[in-house]
């Protein structure tokens, strides 16, 4: 049998087609009847190979469960060693169209990973949980899963297993940090002489990216306002009413770190929030 891993990106198409229909990309066990991997020629994995696959499932997923109380796909994928750290990085950040571009292995495997990881998390009583991912951009696109964004396939993607020996208030929480949003983060350059490298322009704020440093303008932010540090009230009640948002830093020489000095925010937002401290005075 020819290594499944020397599968051809054509040939992953056709075995998944093969297999009832389904579209590529889909798990195993939620379409073919008996939620068998396959290999190149079309037969099902080796039992052999299917039982060390299960072990590496399991000691990652038991891993990440042990360190945060919840797993998900992604934690598996990197644990077994088929994710790596900077490409999930760049998914991250919304420069890769979906997640099994950078997998390091084929459809079939990655479908049958995820099959196992579903019954390890169904024979420990682990609770499910249906996660948000959106990029760290700007525009906070949502990101792509698979190949296919086939909208079940995503669901199953985006699936964390909770701890079910926690609270339900505790599960919540867990869920709710999970799907936050990441933070964008706008640094105060220290050298006013620095070069967007998108339009040339410049300015007293910039966020960085691969390609170097990036003008609001440019960025798609330059509508936000910025709200100094110092009163936590307003940058509470500011952040919350505001859709888009963003972190203001500075480096720090004397402390070797970069320290928060305020808040971007929508110009509505802000407004708001100082009719409501105006009005209290």
């Amino acid at each position: 049998m020819a290594d499944a891993l020397t599968m051809k990106e054509g040939d992953i198409a056709t075995a998944n087609r093969d297999n009832s229909g389904a579209p590529e990309g889909w798990f195993a066990d939620e379409w073919s009847p008996h939620g068998a991997a396959t290999g190149a020629s079309g037969d099902a994995m080796h039992p052999h190979n299917q039982k060390k696959l299960a072990d590496r499932v399991t000691r990652a997923a038991e891993a990440a469960l042990a360190a945060q109380k919840f797993v998900s796909p992604i934690d598996v994928l990197l644990g077994i060693g088929w994710l790596d750290p900077s490409g999930l990085k760049r998914w991250r950040q919304g420069k890769v169209g979906s997640l099994e571009e950078i997998v390091r292995s084929n459809l079939p495997r990655i479908s049958e990973a995820m099959r196992l990881l579903r019954s390890w998390a169904g024979a420990r009583g682990l609770v499910p949980s249906e996660t948000v991912y959106v990029a760290k951009t700007p525009s906070r696109k949502t990101l792509r899963f698979s190949r296919s964004g086939d909208p079940t396939i995503e669901r199953l993607y985006r699936t964390h297993w909770i701890s079910g020996e926690l609270s339900e208030k505790k599960r919540e929480r867990l869920a709710e940090k999970a799907s936050r949003a990441p933070e964008l983060v706008v640094i105060q350059p220290q050298k006013d002489a620095w070069t967007c490298q998108k339009c040339g322009g410049t300015g007293d704020l910039l966020m960085m990216e691969d390609d170097g440093p990036t003008c609001l303008r440019c960025a798609g932010i330059d509508d936000l306002e910025f709200l100094p540090a110092g009163d936590a009230s307003a940058t509470r009640r500011a952040k919350a009413k505001s859709t888009r948002h963003a972190v203001v830093v500075r480096f720090s020489r004397s402390r070797g770190r970069y320290e928060r000095q305020g808040l971007l925010v929508e110009p509505e937002a802000l407004a708001e929030v100082r009719c409501e401290d105006e009005a209290e005075t």
